[in-house]
């Protein structure tokens, strides 16, 4: 499957998800159901898995875990914050730098629209 239909129906799922809950719950309810609908949908996906730091050659564990990631290919943040500041698309930026990923989602379900909560960027792995 191509990352463009992938991520298409990642955001799917998503907005399964919140039209059925909508706003003002936790992440973590927001994620258990995502990740339900990928289920429902035939997707595979890990959660809450360790993302490592290269330090000077040397693999470090420093507590990082990305939330959702999809096929081995789409790292998903999910989020539920009034506002999605810089520092989310940081962490989405770096999460991918570090597991050589190249595409990530944003999903911010506090919102009244789930399209208005929605990042989709790509790392371009040449850098």
């Amino acid at each position: 499957m191509h990352v463009n239909e992938l991520t298409s129906q990642i955001i799917a799922a998503a907005i399964e998800v919140h039209s059925q809950l909508g706003p003002g719950l936790l992440e973590s309810t927001y994620e258990e159901c995502l990740c339900h609908e990928l289920s429902l949908r035939g997707l595979s996906f890990k959660r809450q898995q360790p993302v490592s730091v290269v330090y000077k050659g040397i693999r470090l564990e420093c507590g990082y875990r990305y939330d959702i990631l999809v096929e081995d290919r789409v790292i998903i943040e999910v989020k539920s914050v009034d506002a999605l500041a810089p520092v989310h698309e940081a962490q989405l930026l770096t999460y991918l730098r570090l597991g050589g990923w190249q595409v990530g989602l944003l999903l911010n379900f506090n919102v009244v629209r789930m399209k208005d909560g929605i990042v989709r960027r790509v790392l371009n792995l040449k850098e």
